[in-house]
């Protein structure tokens, strides 16, 4: 039996506890997963869903016997729990985080001991951030990002992917600078922008009626406001120099638009519709993209027969598992 050990027990805790645990009920019990949270009622609320099968109320007592840590805390807290956690890790111990910036953080892991082996990880899925909205299936075919440590053992990958697989994730390796410059587009820009246009809106002095008239267009453009200051505070400021490169490139294209509003209005007319087209057609992209993956896994998961033996070594103990077949294989 392998020893798992989840610490933070929010939304992504609490579905990769949920995941694994359905996971390895299937598979002849072969995980004891206990969970660690500064907040004693996550604790209790984690194992009465059935996220964890023990918790601990110390950090060290959590870790001292885990074959596996998850770090799954948001990432302004990652550090510190390194630094807590790291003379209380027995030899050959694998870590590994859920944080949604990867440069600092692998920065952070150089801290741990020699004879702990670091991955680092970022599943991207998410929705609501309580323990209350966790889901077993949140992470069912969405991309998790791994971002070995150079020190890392091969081995010790092989049951990070293990664990990817078990919660239906496709793992996809990526260089960690790679991956904060690409999130800083496509996650953290789109939040800050989110922000950026409740507070300007609600600058003006109309906002008390305007806002009676926000409908579904306003509402879902800025859903991601609603998102937790400290936690998205934390990340832009791991990411600062990412993001910022995606801004300047935002006033770009904003600065375009608001050229073409004020010229020739036959030649805006054009532009403009030339400039929608291209923006429909590329988030057409993406609907198409995620589409023929939903199909593609289902044919998967119709020829998959393999036997419980066979998903055990596989899928956590040792072996790879399922992974994208763009993946590429770590350096």
């Amino acid at each position: 039996m392998q020893n798992v050990t989840i610490i933070g027990l929010g939304l992504i805790g609490g579905s990769i506890g949920l995941a694994l645990r359905r996971w390895s009920t299937a598979n002849g019990n072969v995980l004891h997963i206990t969970g660690f949270d500064d907040d004693m009622s996550k604790q209790s609320q984690a194992k009465k869903m059935g996220a964890v099968d023990d918790t601990e109320w110390s950090l060290a007592n959590a870790v001292e016997k885990a074959d596996l840590v998850i770090v799954a805390t948001p990432v302004g807290s990652i550090r510190e729990v390194f630094e807590n956690i790291g003379d209380k890790l027995k030899h050959g111990t694998i870590v590994t985080d859920t944080g949604s910036t990867k440069n600092d953080v692998l920065t952070w892991a150089k801290t741990l001991p020699g004879h702990v082996n670091f991955i680092g990880g970022h599943p991207m899925a998410g929705k609501a951030e309580s323990l209350e909205a966790a889901d077993a299936d949140l992470f069912s075919g969405a991309t998790w990002v791994v971002c070995p440590s150079v020190t890392a053992s091969e081995s010790s990958i092989k049951n990070v992917l293990g664990i990817i697989a078990a919660t239906n994730a496709e793992a996809f390796f990526v260089d960690p600078v790679e991956h904060d410059s690409y999130v800083a587009g496509i996650s953290h820009l789109p939040f800050l922008i989110a922000a950026t246009l409740v507070d300007a809106v609600a600058a003006d002095a109309s906002w008390r009626d305007m806002k009676s008239l926000a409908a579904s267009g306003f509402k879902d453009t800025t859903r991601l406001a609603l998102g937790s200051p400290t936690m998205h505070r934390d990340i832009l400021m791991t990411n600062g120099d990412a993001v910022v490169r995606w801004i300047e490139q935002m006033i770009d294209s904003l600065q375009r638009s608001r050229t073409l509003l004020t010229s020739d209005q036959e030649v805006a007319s054009t532009e403009l519709l030339a400039f929608l087209e291209r923006a429909q057609d590329e988030r057409a992209k993406i609907e198409y993209k995620q589409s023929r993956s939903s199909e593609q896994k289902s044919e998967e998961d119709g020829l998959a027969s393999q036997s419980m033996s066979d998903q055990v070594s596989r899928m956590f103990l040792g072996g790879f598992g399922r992974k994208r077949k763009d993946t590429k294989p770590p350096q």
